[in-house]
């Protein structure tokens, strides 16, 4: 028992993840199979590995802001035929995001524009990107709060450290000249710096409407729009279209 306790000090020490009771099994099957030290060394550095890289990627997926799960295996590309699987594909190689390049969902509610940028961002983070989600609602109130509320400066914070920030719903509500300019200056110092995906049931023509200056709506599609690709979705809303009841006939 003492020897344990001694053990896992040291892991601590050496900052590993895992514990001597989870290193035992590899450690009996070592002795079992008379594996050479150096080999059994190895192989408990591999597991070390996949261990922090494992926590690491559930700091990333928790510090994401995800409203829920979903993934491109859950898309129904069928019901949502105005866009190319192939291309959205495409996207899940995150050359993309190297290249900070931005990316517009553009389309009627229940399309499934908020399902894309959750599971391309899902996906980001997966391979190692440091995601942001917000709402625009939640956006424009971190703006407003910021000097105040130390959690809105946090999350501005990190969505400006972040390598993909995903906005969703711009659109939903009209904004006002300051916080149009607040939003300008984000995506100013975002510029070819950090990918953005923007979710929006305004086609661009109506983003003058949302940020109530024409000046600044320019100012804003200039920069986003110069590296991007654009996604229009149609059709009707897939929640209305597949809504479940509890009556019965």
């Amino acid at each position: 028992m003492r020897a344990g306790r001694q053990l896992d000090d040291l892991l601590q020490q050496c900052h590993f993840h895992q514990r001597s009771e989870q290193l035992a099994p590899m450690a009996n099957e070592a002795a079992t199979a008379d594996l050479p030290y150096l080999a059994f060394l190895e192989q408990v550095l591999v597991s070390e590995i996949d261990a922090q890289e494992n926590k690491a990627m559930e700091s990333r997926l928790r510090q994401a802001g995800f409203p829920y799960v979903r993934t491109l295996e859950d898309f129904d590309f069928a019901f949502q035929a105005a866009i190319s699987k192939r291309h959205i594909q495409q996207l899940t190689t995150m050359q993309w995001i190297d290249d900070a390049f931005n990316l517009f969902f553009l389309g009627p509610p229940g399309t499934g524009k908020t399902h894309l940028s959750v599971a391309i961002g899902s996906a980001a983070v997966d391979k190692g990107y440091k995601v942001r989600f917000i709402s625009m609602d939640q956006l424009v109130s971190a703006f407003r709060t910021e000097s105040t509320d130390p959690k809105a400066h946090r999350a501005l914070r990190a969505i400006r450290k972040a390598d993909l920030v995903i906005i969703d719903e711009l659109g939903f509500l009209p904004i006002t000249r300051t916080e149009a300019n607040q939003f300008f200056q984000l995506v100013n110092d975002l510029y070819q710096r950090t990918s953005i995906i923007i979710t929006s049931n305004k086609s661009f023509e109506e983003w003058p409407e949302v940020f109530g200056d024409s000046v600044i709506t320019t100012a804003i599609l200039d920069r986003l729009v110069h590296h991007s690709e654009l996604f229009s979705l149609s059709g009707d809303s897939y929640r209305m279209t597949h809504r479940k009841t509890f009556l019965t006939a």
